[in-house]
């Protein structure tokens, strides 16, 4: 087995991830786990295949057989990666939550990310923090159907690209330290009473929600919690319901509410230390793809624009702005200038930046280059009808654009650049 650091490299999904995401896989250190760890994976995999057996989609019961998950001891990661690389597919070992954007990119590159954590066995019917039963025993089974695998890259792959604030970020800090907190065994109360509340408190002033935040309620309500079928005989699809023994009983019974699924889910927020009063009921596989794509189309990679600008700018985060050119401009927004005509014509970042383009860092032009932010005119130019992108070199050349000369450049807002080339 070719590894490095526990990750399988004779995975192709895990092999082609980027470097900035390998900072987060983890050795899985199976050697750690005790038989009272494998007891508790036993004891939950045959009290779940028990129940689910009648409440479960039944792509389930064929997505365990596929992937030949053993119902006696807790998989090794390596084993988990020959078989999800038969459908495309990969793991890597994780030290329980990860940041959004990371865990949405993982999953755009068909990567499962696995928290190795075993829960307690005073948890055994739930736990608020990621662990191995929840990853292995509930994500993996599903992703046998090529649709739902569809959906879940598609749904990375739009989650990459979400604009996201630092509050996202500060809330989640405070629900991964929550969560370690209730799985540990001898928390201190006051410590426990403390990290509840600053959820609490950030989860109030979260403010306008991001593109993330509610990207993170769709994901929630489908590939955690989600239920599939009629209102009136649904059945289990969400990873956190088919490796939860207390909730895959009871999210089925009257007094939690099932509503039709549809894009406004994302308004409906969620709690991830406690059980949910509310579920969403999708038609099929296809239904999940089909509300993603209707939110995906309101996103600021999308709408582009005006539009697109204000929201990087509001979330007074990292983004990247990509110009008609190609041109990839990522820094923190904090202006875009308008004309008469409310039509943008110069964009400013401030702090480091960098330019680069197909995704390629252009040379000399890093955050170190561009430390104290960088700013642009936008625009069509005078004297062409051709957008400034597709000139040709004599057309550049008519225009008294010629490279190493000192040249003008008029744009239709008015801005006058002048300087070489």
């Amino acid at each position: 087995m070719n590894s490095n650091n526990g990750i399988s490299l004779n995975n192709a999904a895990v092999a082609a991830l980027p470097k900035h995401l390998l900072q987060f896989a983890v050795d899985q250190r199976y050697d750690d786990y005790t038989s009272v760890d494998h007891a508790v994976w036993r004891f939950i995999m045959r009290q779940n295949t028990f129940f689910l057996k009648e409440y479960a989609h039944k792509v389930y019961f064929q997505g365990l057989l596929e992937t030949g998950i053993s119902f006696e001891r807790i998989p090794r990661i390596e084993e988990m990666n020959e078989i999800l690389g038969r459908i495309g597919w990969g793991a890597v070992a994780v030290d329980g939550f990860i940041p959004p954007a990371a865990f949405m990119e993982f999953q755009a590159y068909k990567v499962l990310v696995i928290a190795c954590d075993m829960r307690q066995i005073h948890h055994i019917e739930y736990t608020p923090a990621p662990d191995i039963v929840h990853e292995a025993a509930g994500h993996a089974p599903i992703i046998v159907d090529r649709e739902y695998s569809d959906y879940l890259q598609r749904f990375g792959e739009v989650g990459a690209k979400a604009m996201q604030s630092k509050k996202d970020f500060e809330l989640y800090e405070a629900i991964r330290h929550l969560s370690i907190l209730k799985e540990l065994p001898n928390s201190d109360p006051q410590e426990l009473a403390d990290a509840t509340k600053l959820v609490e408190e950030r989860q109030r002033n979260l403010g306008e929600p991001s593109e993330m935040a509610l990207l993170s309620r769709l994901h929630w309500w489908t590939v955690e919690y989600g239920l599939i079928g009629t209102l009136e005989n649904p059945k289990i699809f969400g990873a956190g319901l088919l490796s939860s023994i207390g909730e895959s009983v009871s999210c089925l019974e009257p007094h939690v509410k099932k509503l039709i699924y549809s894009v406004d889910a994302a308004n409906t927020a969620f709690d991830i230390t406690t059980k949910q009063p509310q579920l969403f009921v999708c038609r099929d596989f296809q239904h999940l793809t089909g509300v993603l794509e209707e939110f995906a189309s309101r996103m600021a990679f999308t709408v582009g624009g005006l539009e697109g600008v204000n929201k990087a700018i509001d979330c007074k985060n990292t983004t990247t702005c990509q110009y008609s050119s190609g041109l990839q401009v990522s820094g923190t927004f904090t202006e875009v200038v308008t004309d008469e005509n409310k039509l943008p014509m110069y964009l400013r970042t401030t702090g480091p930046t960098a330019l680069a383009f197909a995704d390629k860092q252009l040379e000399g032009h890093g955050r170190d280059y561009h430390a104290e932010g960088f700013g642009s005119p936008i625009g069509s130019w005078r004297n062409t009808e051709t957008s400034p992108e597709t000139l040709s070199d004599s057309q550049l050349r008519g225009l008294g654009i010629v490279e190493g000369a000192d040249g003008t450049i008029n744009f239709e807002s008015g801005i006058v650049v002048t300087g070489r080339v």
